[in-house]
Order: C-alpha cells, then sequence, then structure tokens
C-alpha cells in the first residue's frame, strides 16, 4: 500500500514537473520575453523565471552577450585608466574634472535602453517595473560610485599607470569577503588563493613606493595617492556584491542598463557639485586654452575620449556582474589591470623593475587559477546535469513505461 502510495505522488510530481517545463518551451516558442509581456497578468516572478533561463549558460544569447560584455570591460577599463593619466601627464590637474567625465557619459546609455524597443528587437517599453525600491538603489549606489571616482582621480593623478592598476587589483580581496558577507559567495581554496597572491602583488608595489615616485610627486603626495587607490578598490569591491544583490531582482539586461543609466546620474550629480564648488566649470575651458600643453584641441579629445571609455567599461562591468557573478566580475578586471601595467610601460615609459615584474606575475597566477577553478567548476555541473537528465529519463520509464514508446 505504501509502496503504491510513494509510486502514485512520484507521478504527481513528474507530471508537475513535466507541465511546467513544457510551459516554459511553449513561452520561449511564442516569443520568450514578449510573450510575457503580452500577458496581462504576468508576474514579476514569471519574469524572473524565464530571466533565469535567459542567464543560464545553455541559452544561445548567454555567451554572445558575455563576449559584448567582457570586449567593452576590456576596452573601456584599459583606455580610460591609460587617457586619465595622459590627463594628468600633461599639466590636466583638477581632479574634479576627472571625477567628472566618469560619469558624464550617462546620455550614451540611452542607446541600449530605446535602441530595442524602437527596432521592435522586444515589446517591453524602457523602465517597465522600475519601481522607487529599485529607483532609491540604483541612486544610493550612485553616489557610492562617484565617491569611487574621485578616489580613482587622486589616485591616478599622484602614482604611476602600471603602480595605480595593481594597487587597484587589491579590490579583489574585498570583493571576496564582502561577496562571502552579502551573496553568501562560497569560499574555495581556489579564490582565496588567487585573493592572497593578488594582494601579495600590491604589497610588493608598497615596498617600492620609494623608488616608484613620478618627478615632482612627494612622499606625502605618493603616500595619499596609494590610499586613495585602496580606498577606491575597496568601495568598488563594496559596489560589486551589492549589485549582485540588487540584479537578482532584475529580469533582463535592458533593465540593468535602466538600473546604470540612474547610478550615472546620481554619480554626475555628486561630481557636478564638487566641480561648482571648486570652480572647476571655469577652470575646464581655461585649463584647455592656456595650461594643457598639447593644446585645446588635444584637450577636448581627450576629455571626449574619457568620457566615452570610462562609460564603456561601467557598462562592461555592470553587464558581467549580472550575467555572471560580483567575484568573477572583480577576477576579469583584475586580469585587465595587468594590461594596463603594461600599458603604462609602453606609453608612458613607467620602470618595470624586479618588484613590478613578480607583481604582475603573481597577479597573472591568480587569475590564471581562478580561471580553472571556474573551468572544473563548469565542467563538474555539466556532468551533474547530464546526469540528472539521465535519471529523470530512466523514472519515467519506470512510472509510466507506455509514455516512453
Amino acid at each position: 500500500m505504501e509502496a503504491s502510495t510513494l509510486n502514485h505522488q512520484s507521478l504527481i510530481s513528474m507530471t508537475s514537473i513535466k507541465n511546467k517545463t513544457s510551459d516554459i518551451e511553449s513561452i520561449e516558442q511564442d516569443g520568450g520575453e514578449e510573450a510575457y509581456q503580452d500577458q496581462p497578468n504576468s508576474s514579476m516572478e514569471s519574469k524572473m523565471q524565464l530571466h533565469l533561463d535567459q542567464k543560464s549558460s545553455t541559452n544561445k544569447i548567454y555567451m554572445p552577450l558575455l563576449v559584448i560584455n567582457y570586449i567593452m570591460l576590456f576596452v573601456g577599463s584599459v583606455s580610460s585608466l591609460l587617457l586619465s593619466k595622459y590627463y594628468f601627464k600633461h599639466k590636466g590637474s583638477s581632479k574634479w574634472v576627472s571625477t567628472w567625465v566618469q560619469s558624464a557619459g550617462f546620455p550614451l546609455l540611452t542607446i541600449p535602453i530605446f535602441l530595442p524597443y524602437v527596432l521592435k528587437v522586444t515589446k517591453r517599453k524602457p523602465f517597465t517595473d522600475f519601481n522607487p525600491k529599485i529607483l532609491f538603489s540604483s541612486f544610493f549606489v550612485g553616489i557610492m560610485l562617484g565617491v569611487n571616482n574621485l578616489l580613482i582621480s587622486w589616485g591616478v593623478s599622484y602614482l604611476p599607470v602600471s603602480t595605480s592598476s595593481l594597487v587597484l587589483s587589491s579590490q579583489l580581496v574585498f570583493t571576496l569577503i564582502l561577496s562571502a558577507i552579502i551573496v553568501k559567495q562560497k569560499i574555495t581554496f581556489l579564490n582565496l588563493n588567487c585573493v592572497i597572491l593578488i594582494t601579495l602583488s600590491s604589497i610588493l608595489l608598497s615596498l617600492d613606493s620609494n623608488n616608484e615616485r613620478p618627478s615632482g610627486v612627494t612622499q606625502k603626495k605618493y603616500l595619499i595617492g596609494f590610499l586613495c587607490t585602496i580606498g577606491a578598490g575597496l568601495l568598488f569591491a563594496s559596489y560589486l556584491p551589492v549589485m549582485e544583490m540588487i540584479y537578482k531582482k532584475v529580469y533582463c539586461y535592458v533593465m540593468v542598463m535602466e538600473m546604470q543609466l540612474i547610478m550615472e546620474i546620481a554619480a554626475t550629480i555628486l561630481a557636478t557639485i564638487g566641480m561648482a564648488c571648486d570652480g572647476g566649470f571655469s577652470q575646464i575651458k581655461e585649463e584647455g586654452q592656456k595650461v594643457f600643453d598639447k593644446g585645446p584641441k588635444i584637450y577636448w579629445v581627450t576629455i571626449v575620449s574619457n568620457i566615452v571609455t570610462w562609460q564603456i567599461c561601467f557598462m562592461g562591468t555592470a553587464g558581467m556582474v549580472f550575467l555572471t557573478t560580483s567575484l568573477t566580475g572583480g577576477i576579469c578586471m583584475t586580469a585587465l589591470l595587468c594590461m594596463n601595467v603594461l600599458g603604462g610601460v609602453v606609453f608612458y615609459r613607467d620602470i618595470f623593475n624586479g618588484f613590478k615584474a613578480v607583481a604582475t606575475v603573481l597577479c597573472i597566477w591568480g587569475f590564471c587559477s581562478y580561471v580553472y577553478g571556474m573551468h572544473t567548476k563548469m565542467v563538474g555541473q555539466k556532468a551533474q546535469m547530464t546526469n540528472r537528465k539521465e535519471s529523470s529519463k530512466e523514472l519515467m520509464h519506470i512510472l509510466n513505461p507506455a509514455a516512453t514508446h
């Protein structure tokens, strides 16, 4: 009797699972997200269910979207820091101008937000389901991002590009700790090993500070730049897991860009207030005409290029966190910081001594160990999914042999 009851309950459960799977498949065949938009009683939970499927690595749009965002992160991260250093190297001096350009490109975000709707790629209207809670969260994180931008400006103004890039890599240890606290990221040997190696690289740089100071930068200013860069790393490490937590309530990539738009507006407001109080708007005109040693045309090209590249960088960062995790996003950014080290050596003739060489090797070693761990984890998950599918088929055959013929 008990065996009969158990089989009956199992059959009901399998039938329920099969029906849910069929519903999802029919929704995808009828237009995916648009099908949910067309349903008058569609809930956020239903959209989240579909979105989680779209984030799956088995989805056909997942990998192209991931590659596009990593390319944006690569281009934006490498070029933005090099351009910021170019600004200060050629007698640009305003920390607020350097802060302002990091977020002033927010109008560019209207392209990925409105273009899909205008081209009728999706029926979802921009800012649909954008409630006050998401608006407040985005604005708050944007203020935090604005402070982070200011700290980066101070750091870049006093440190060589290669040094500031490697010091920024210390954000990874903070990202791991805060990810474990905020989003319950599991700490494994591989990601802990990665964090330790990259932290050691930053310590090596701090020990070599006397030989790394640019001409005209005092020991005090160098220390200020070093501490500001560490602070920027800590603040950005807080930003990543907080965004991962918020993105769990987001059901589409366009909505990520909508939130990013609010964040950049908040950061720009903060930078604008700082510029207004410090006389930055009058200074930017005088600086371009009289101070910048490459002339006004190159000055404005530098400013505009900085605006565009920083926006591309933040778009790529947001996309990586949304599609993967905050820790993976931090790892990817750290790997790209090694490219900035080489960029500083190539373009600005930064010293590449033994300390910096060892620090770079440690940074690359840590990143490669994490990538290997992620690869092993994905292979294991894929094998588990295959085994579960085979087990489900066997169970269906046992419970209902006629259905399999």
